[in-house]
């Protein structure tokens, strides 16, 4: 690793969640909640949300983390009700996006801590830039979790117009720091969004494995270095 200049990070998933897809994250809050749909029904509705988010301007510009989380929770539980998925009221509903949402805010608060302290000693030795599909918003959301200062460039999908998986948006960030690919290692939870574009694109990679949205194992793993805690990074780097 001696010729390593600098990270860069992906968000969903690596800094929030602990290397947990966001699908299987919020599908276990589901469970924690008794809520009585089906892997198959929760499904239907986590690709709905996800695709009506990604097509259109729902989430805005100034939204929270809290906020965004918000909007995909009511939409999924909608999607499940129209569907005729889920039948209940509309104060049950509420009740439950409202139940759900604290849940799962207070556990990427928990995994947002952990990796500010990995970030924060990773950022003594290398600047790091953040490579994201999101939103609009995310200057937003690592304000709201004071991770903002880790980062001396952000990449994000909606504002630069490319989203992974096209090694492009990695490109973009590597022109960023100011390096060439081999000098960059991409830290990301995912095999196909990030850790395979970010090979293509001639960056070093640490895949962060952890649950992914389908369960698949990936056992052809082409990443450089493969990790289950943020906090391996430390050692890793050290050697």
């Amino acid at each position: 690793m001696s010729k390593l200049k600098a990270l860069i990070f992906d968000y969903g998933g690596t800094l929030d969640t602990g290397g947990c897809h966001w699908g299987r994250f919020i599908w276990h809050g589901y469970e924690e909640m008794c809520i009585p749909i089906s892997w198959d029904q929760y499904k239907v509705a986590y690709v709905y949300a996800e695709k009506a988010l990604g097509a259109g301007h729902i989430i805005q510009s100034d939204y929270t983390f809290r906020q965004t989380l918000q909007r995909k929770l009511q939409m999924q539980v909608a999607c499940l009700r129209e569907k005729e998925l889920w039948n209940v009221t509309d104060e049950v509903a509420q009740s439950t996006v409202d139940s759900l949402l604290q849940m799962l805010y207070n556990k990427v608060g928990k995994y947002t801590f952990e990796s500010k302290g990995v970030l924060n000693s990773l950022g003594k030795s290398f600047p790091m830039a953040l490579v994201t599909n999101f939103y609009g918003n995310i200057e937003v959301v690592l304000n709201e979790f004071d991770i903002a200062n880790c980062f001396c460039h952000v990449v994000e999908s909606a504002k630069v117009g490319v989203r992974k998986p096209n090694p492009a948006i990695f490109k973009l960030g590597v022109e960023a720091l100011e390096m060439k690919p081999e000098e960059v290692l991409v830290v990301g939870d995912s095999m196909e969004k990030d850790i395979i574009p970010a090979k293509q694109s001639g960056c070093k990679t640490a895949w962060l494995k952890g649950e992914t949205w389908e369960g698949k194992q990936h056992e052809n793993c082409c990443a450089d270095y493969v990790i289950s805690h943020l906090s391996q990074l430390t050692m890793l780097l050290k050697n």
